[in-house]
């Protein structure tokens, strides 16, 4: 079995949707569709922007069926739930591939950041 690796997330850290979740399949053919091994569940891909300090990158995410939330729409802030990462590495054709998968056990709407007002009460840029 890979390891899996908690992700960390700091105070700061927020995930903006930035696709629609799509059903996750095993086969390239997509007649299989992809299931959580212990619940069953069918698995789906999100896409979130990770946005931390000066910095954002796209995500995928994988979560069952049950984890994602009603609702769930493109520039929606989620907060991802038991996020782990696990490394991966496969040769396909003679041609080394590797990444990281990431999976959640569900996405929580989240509201976005308000606005930080100084001293003065005008809102920092």
């Amino acid at each position: 079995m890979a390891s899996r690796i908690r992700v960390g997330q700091t105070e700061s850290t927020r995930y903006m949707v930035g696709m629609q979740a799509v059903a996750k399949f095993t086969d390239q053919e997509k007649t299989t569709l992809a299931t959580d091994r212990e619940t069953g569940q069918p698995l789906y891909t999100v896409t979130v922007f990770v946005m931390e300090d000066e910095r954002a990158e796209a995500m995928k995410i994988t979560v069952p069926k049950d984890g994602l939330p009603n609702g769930l729409n493109v520039g929606m802030f989620v907060k991802p739930v038991d996020l782990f990462a696990t490394p991966w590495a496969r040769i396909f054709n003679g041609q080394l591939s590797d990444g990281v998968a990431y999976r959640a056990t569900r996405l929580e709407l989240d509201s976005p950041a308000a606005p930080v007002a100084d001293e003065a009460g005008d809102l920092a840029a």
